[in-house]
């Protein structure tokens, strides 16, 4: 299997340069929100969507997918830059997340996201997007003024994040109220079937209009001196590095703990829940590409990989695969990776030309954006369609969702696979083996390739066969039988002639009679 950098191709450049900007528009803020979310520094989702957009392309094996930071990774690296003590060990952790990726690849691992129950990873997103609506809210709020915020609300996972909302409320900043309410309103109002219906809200991003919204509205009450202005003295501002240059930005990994157990746990995670959250955005992808091109998922673990051993090095956040990114891609006109490489050198030239003007960015605006995203994760609409799927799918989901926010991610997502797991042993149980009869002629016919977790009910049915009976093992309709059920046969074969019962074998042992 060959993982060579493949260039852009120039052959659809009047789509996908126009498609890179649009993708370019939606994911500026969303890099500076999802760090912000995460408990990092801003320049690391920055770095990260530049990596994303940059290397990953040139690896990818999808030509229309967007890599950058992820809201999914957001709780997850709120955690774990708390847990780990600093942020540059976390780097190290990202490093060692991305080899494991380039080794799943290699090992094509690219099924990996099969094995996970849809529902259980909806009940993930939904939670997820719940954990960042409430995140969020001491930014809506403008908590950022006192002094401690950051210690107060990054908290790792496990803490409940209402626990501080009643202290929140009473440090509120009613500058920071307005705007991030007026931005919050504006996406809701750019997301109506109304303005969805014209084509042109299509080339123009809401999060975009909404950062715009944030910076006119500020720049309008420090214009006036209102009270309700925003500073970077009390900490409601982007703050990115001015007049620096790109070396300066960088943030190095700290590898001192790279064989501790709690960075290689995170590692872990970060490569497992990476992978497949990547692999999910692969899929939707493909399902979106007007040419009905099917990726290689492979190919694309490896290059998540290179991308994340990468961002990593350079200070910047875990990437994975991005749905919002990619299906912007498609709706914007994008054709091939070029696309993808364009949005990559925008946010690099965005960056090194014009951080003040960034650094007008309200803190409450990139909070609008975020719930805005998180609420998309968990809405009524997904509620709804979870329910439609049925009450198994339903209780899978909910139970996933309560136990992460109850718990944390890795719990909740343990708990949820659990019940999967249940639900699968349960359905592969039901009938799996049939017992009829007549008069004393037993026909005992397996329906279903029969494992260790059949051994119940084909116990019961042995069982119920009574003494002196002819009896028939039929497994015509099956390729497989553990040595379990081999063993339980065999010592049911066994006592038969003891019981006067007689016992022939259809395609089990092979044909023959026993007495």
């Amino acid at each position: 299997m060959r993982f060579a950098i493949t260039p852009p191709n120039f052959g659809s450049a009047g789509r996908d340069i126009p498609a890179g900007i649009v993708v370019f528009l939606v994911a500026l803020p969303l890099c500076l929100g999802i760090a912000l979310a995460s408990g990092a520094p801003l320049m690391s989702g920055v770095m990260a969507g530049i990596v994303g957009g940059t290397v990953v392309a040139l690896f990818s094996g999808s030509e229309l997918s967007v890599s950058g930071p992820a809201a999914g990774l957001a709780v997850v690296v709120l955690h774990a830059i708390q847990s780990l003590g600093s942020f540059e060990v976390f780097l190290c952790a990202v490093v060692i997340a991305g080899l494991l990726q380039i080794v799943l690849g290699i090992a094509r691992a690219g099924v990996i996201g099969d094995f996970v129950p849809v529902s259980v990873i909806r009940g993930m997103l939904a939670a997820i997007g719940v954990m960042i609506i409430l995140k969020q809210i001491p930014h809506a709020v403008g908590w950022d003024a006192e002094g401690e915020v950051d210690e107060e609300i990054i908290q790792p996972f496990h803490h409940s994040p209402l626990e501080h909302l009643a202290n929140i409320f009473d440090n509120i900043t009613i500058g920071a109220m307005i705007i991030s309410a007026s931005c919050l309103a504006l996406l809701l109002l750019w997301d109506s079937p109304f303005l969805k219906k014209r084509a042109w809200t299509k080339l123009i991003p809401g999060p975009l209009l909404a950062v715009i919204l944030g910076m006119v509205m500020n720049e309008l009450f420090t214009m006036s001196a209102s009270p309700l202005m925003l500073t970077h003295e009390s900490g409601h501002l982007v703050q990115l590095p001015v007049g620096a240059s790109l070396s300066s930005m960088i943030v190095l990994p700290n590898f001192s703990h790279m064989l501790s157990p709690d960075v290689l746990v995170v590692a872990v995670t970060i490569a497992l829940i990476g992978s497949v959250e990547s692999l999910l955005s692969i899929e939707a992808a493909d399902q979106l590409d007007p040419e009905k091109r099917i990726s290689n998922t492979n190919r694309e673990l490896v290059a998540q990989g290179i991308g994340n051993t990468v961002s990593g090095l350079l200070g910047g956040l875990p990437i994975t695969s991005v749905i919002v990114r990619s299906s912007t891609n498609v709706y914007a006109g994008g054709r091939s990776r070029l696309a993808a490489f364009t949005h990559g050198l925008m946010l690099l030239v965005c960056v090194l030309a014009i951080p003040m003007l960034l650094n007008h960015i309200p803190l409450a605006a990139l909070a609008a954006i975020l719930i805005s995203v998180g609420y998309k994760l968990t809405s009524v609409k997904v509620v709804r369609e979870m329910w439609q799927d049925g009450w198994q799918q339903f209780v899978l989901f909910a139970v996933t969702l309560v136990a992460i926010v109850a718990t944390d991610l890795l719990i909740g997502i343990g708990i949820g696979l659990a019940i999967g797991i249940t639900y699968i042993i349960r359905t592969n149980m039901i009938k799996s083996v049939v017992l009829v009869n007549d008069g004393k002629h037993y026909l005992l016919r397996f329906n279903k390739d029969m494992s260790f977790v059949n051994k119940s009910e084909l116990k019961q049915h042995l069982r119920s066969i009574p003494d002196r009976s002819d009896v028939i093992i039929d497994g015509t309709k099956i390729h497989f039988i553990d040595h379990d059920i081999y063993e339980m046969i065999g010592e049911f074969a066994s006592g038969a002639p003891y019981r006067g019962i007689t016992v022939e074998y259809r395609h089990v042992f092979g044909k023959g009679r026993h007495s």
